[in-house]
């Protein structure tokens, strides 16, 4: 049987030896560390402070998540544009320095409309990011979203493939897409074209209101679940809760997922 995935949780407590705690004490085997365009560094000094912050997480492993709204790689706006290139490669330095591998990223988060982007603009700048994060050791990961291109699988799919980045598949943004909705989709059309360039996943149950909403049983999420554990990379589950009760009870859930189909 395959080796069980690390199960992760956010940096959702501020107070990091709090969270190191938090993480340590309820057995996660690692942290994916958002960023807004707000928390990101703007200065030496405080990109110093960022490093040496991080580094008291140690020996956990940190994976990175990009929640940049309005910023996008593929905006119609030449000016737009390369400001938001300018801020994925600071980005990619940025992980780089603090030793980090992997790094999630969105395209249309915070649009209402797909009519602000290029599409031949946006596989292109997807394409020329991920090779310069490859030349600094990082994967970059697109993540579908729960509108917008993203939010298609056959989009999805072709995002992916046509700009050579690797994929973060978000359950419950899946789940709530309208192509999923609609049945004009499986789940699993998702993932079936490039099942090999997942290396993460999202796990909750349905997003609401731009809240992550916890599945109240295994039945939630089950399915979803299983064809996760037939993605060959996919070995870092994101528990993607910022609220403590609802976090655990997901991880309980999850937990027995793991014990049933891992051995």
């Amino acid at each position: 049987m395959n080796n069980p995935p690390k199960l992760v949780c956010c940096n959702f407590i501020t107070d990091l030896s709090e969270l190191k705690s938090f993480a340590e004490t309820h057995g996660f085997q690692g942290i994916e560390w958002s960023f807004t365009r707000a928390t990101l560094p703007q200065s030496p000094e405080a990109e110093a402070e960022l490093i040496e912050s991080i580094a008291t997480l140690a020996p956990m492993e940190i994976r990175y998540h990009c929640a940049f709204r309005n910023t996008d790689l593929g905006d119609v706006s030449l000016e737009r544009s390369r400001e938001a290139g300018r801020v994925f490669r600071q980005v990619c330095r940025l992980v780089s320095k603090l030793g980090g591998k992997v790094i999630t990223i969105h395209v249309g988060l915070g649009l209402d409309s797909t009519l602000d982007l290029s599409w031949d603009n946006t596989l292109n700048s997807l394409n020329h990011l991920g090779g310069y994060a490859q030349s600094l050791g990082i994967q970059i990961c697109l993540e579908n979203l729960a509108w917008g291109w993203s939010s298609r699988p056959e989009l999805f799919e072709k995002l992916i493939r046509k700009s050579g980045v690797w994929a973060t598949l978000d359950l419950g943004h899946a789940f709530v897409s309208h192509s999923i909705l609609s049945q004009q989709y499986d789940f699993a059309d998702f993932i079936a074209p490039h099942p090999e360039r997942f290396l993460g996943a999202h796990i909750y149950h349905e997003e609401q209101n731009d809240e992550h909403i916890a599945p109240s049983s295994l039945s939630d999420i089950h399915s979803r679940l299983d064809l996760l554990r037939e993605l060959p990379n996919c070995k870092w589950w994101v528990l993607e809760l910022r609220e403590q009760a609802s976090l655990l009870q997901t991880l309980e859930i999850t937990r027995n997922y793991i014990a049933a189909n891992y051995s």
